[in-house]
């Protein structure tokens, strides 16, 4: 289940970060400017965390902290003395009280935008025409309409936007890629994704927020960017059914979606596709919650069923199963770090094809700071990919009759 699963995450990098002492900075170190604290938890110190909650500490601040050639600058909030005790908590240079001043700071060389899915948009573009280099959380923006202007600010400053599809950077990912790419198997046939939340996420949170792009399907996107990763896919071919499971405060919000979609396949054949997100989804006999519901993959290919276990955060724990339908024999692949995209490449930190123990974010961010440095990151999500999964996103909810996640008026 997800939010289990982030919350290991804490536990993962708190010990990480615990037993390897911090790499000292380059010259050239980028300095990082984090908008929005409204991901820290207060109790991000102590390994006993709720898991509930989505910790900032785990998306930027631990593997900055471990890249030589990142700085943690300066984090802003929208009170100042929640900014201070941030900073002195995280060693930050400086603290700011607004967004904006953040971004008037004319060290910062890049910035991570992780506030609420309907402000993507507002604060990306700001931080772009500051001159800014930009990695945003998923949901790239609210809608394709917002996404495909970004890019093009982006395109028109010079700078870097890049989403923050963390688990795509990840070596198991690129062998999972790899092994539906050889053909070894066949062709593809169909796909099954899921990805929920058990217990839900709780009422009151600022995902179930039309206004703020809130939503099973936007939030749990991931399920959907599985199966576009799996089949190198655009956008569907067609859309062949949407049900939701409305919200009980809002039915314009998606609390479940059930999508039956056609996408195009890597040989150019149709292939059918399943994806399934929900942000409550219901506890066995109503008391325990399903816990073992990590976020995966299953491809079934014309000779095998091929099954990618917690594709979200792999770096935690994962397999990748091979049942051979013929035979009905199951082998195992797993790889948390080298494989066919890291194995040769020798990282930030002088470790050849990476470190076992990072996490999904760490190598993201290995790959962010090589293309700021202009340098060809190992592996990137394109702005176009961007695109079409928010486009994607956009037909599902016209397709269940449902709105498209609104723009908030923002003239940038």
């Amino acid at each position: 289940m997800a939010l289990v699963i982030q919350g290991i995450t804490f536990i993962h990098q708190y010990i990480y970060s615990w037993l390897h002492t911090t790499p000292s900075k380059t010259p050239d170190a980028l300095r990082l400017g984090v908008i929005s604290t409204a991901q820290i938890n207060p109790a991000a110190s102590q390994p006993s965390l709720p898991p509930e909650v989505v910790i900032l500490t785990d998306l930027v601040i631990h593997p900055a902290e471990s890249h030589p050639s990142v700085i943690l600058h300066a984090i802003a909030s929208r009170d100042l003395s929640t900014a201070q005790k941030h900073q002195k908590k995280y060693h930050f240079s400086k603290a700011y009280g607004s967004y904006q001043d953040l971004l008037d700071d004319k060290d910062i060389d890049i910035v991570y935008v992780s506030t609420p899915n309907g402000l993507h948009f507002e604060w990306a573009a700001k931080a772009i025409r500051a001159g800014k280099h930009v990695l945003l959380e998923k949901p790239f923006t609210a809608n394709a309409d917002e996404a495909k202007r970004l890019v093009e600010l982006a395109r028109e400053k010079g700078v870097i936007v890049e989403e923050a599809f963390h688990w795509q950077f990840h070596p198991a990912a690129h062998v999972f890629r790899q092994i539906l790419d050889s053909r070894e198997y066949g062709d593809i046939i169909c796909t099954k994704a899921a990805m929920t939340a058990s217990p839900g996420i709780p009422g009151g949170d600022i995902r179930w927020e039309f206004d703020l792009a809130g939503g099973s399907a936007m939030d749990m996107t991931y399920a959907l960017s599985f199966t576009r990763f799996a089949l190198h896919a655009q956008v569907p071919q067609e859309i062949i059914s949407v049900s939701v499971r409305p919200s009980k405060d809002d039915p314009r919000v998606d609390e479940a979606m059930y999508a039956h979609i056609d996408f195009v396949g890597p040989q150019g054949n149709p292939v059918h596709s399943r994806v399934y997100t929900d942000m409550a989804r219901e506890k066995v006999a109503g008391v325990i919650p399903r816990v073992w519901e990590l976020p995966a993959i299953e491809v079934e290919t014309e000779k095998a069923i091929i099954y990618f276990y917690n594709a979200m955060m792999p770096h935690l724990y994962h397999y990748i199963s091979i049942r051979n339908k013929t035979t009905g024999e199951v082998s195992y692949k797993k790889q948390y770090s080298g494989g066919p995209l890291w194995d040769n490449v020798v990282t930030s930190t002088g470790e050849k094809g990476g470190n076992p123990h990072w996490s999904t974010y760490r190598w993201q961010l290995e790959a962010f700071v090589d293309a700021v440095k202009g340098k060809t990151p190992t592996y990137w999500v394109s702005n176009e990919e961007s695109v079409w999964q928010m486009e994607s996103i956009d037909a599902l909810y016209k397709a269940a009759n449902l709105p498209v996640r609104p723009s908030l008026g923002t003239k940038l």
